[in-house]
């Protein structure tokens, strides 16, 4: 089975995604709009409880952290996917760091560039007429992210929650 681990924002964050994502991405309806902290990767259900408990064990280790969207990016010309770009800090980084390296799965095929897509599998021509608009229109939203989800991936390409950490407080 497939899974997946994201960090979801606030409703109001996700509501400002989703007025893009309605028109501009086909995944729309497969998966609430989120940050990807590690990518899609394969394991069996006795797999998923190791990766569940070692996933517990990284979130007692940080802190929740500062989801920070300051501005529209783009991945085009390699992809045509915009994007709203989330601020890197230390804490969202060593987060990553401790889901991606020497933890289940492979190692991450491209460097970590945190963001919320808003549009892909768009064609050049679409990218082009709508980068432009969107980057006048802008975002500017900062919220306290403290839990992420571990997500799993339904027969139908739908994702959904296999369950979800705390990131912890206290430390």
């Amino acid at each position: 089975m497939k899974y997946g681990i994201v960090a979801f924002p606030s409703k109001k964050l996700q509501d400002l995604a989703n007025a893009y994502r309605k028109r501009y991405d086909p995944h729309y309806a497969l998966i609430t709009p989120h940050m990807t902290i590690k990518g899609v990767f394969e394991a069996n259900d006795q797999e998923i409880e190791e990766v569940a408990k070692a996933i517990q064990k990284v979130t007692t280790k940080h802190d929740p952290f500062e989801l920070s969207v300051s501005k529209v990016g783009t991945f085009a010309p390699i992809t045509n996917t915009i994007f709203f770009k989330v601020v890197p800090n230390d804490a969202l980084l060593a987060l990553y760091k401790d889901l991606n390296h020497d933890f289940f799965g492979d190692e991450p095929e491209y460097a970590f560039v945190p963001h919320i897509t808003i549009a892909q599998k768009l064609s050049s021509g679409e990218h082009d007429d709508i980068i432009g608009q969107l980057k006048m229109v802008g975002v500017d939203h900062t919220e306290t992210i403290d839990r992420l989800h571990l997500l799993y991936q339904l027969e139908d390409g739908s994702w959904t929650v296999y369950e979800t950490f705390r990131l912890d407080e206290d430390n």
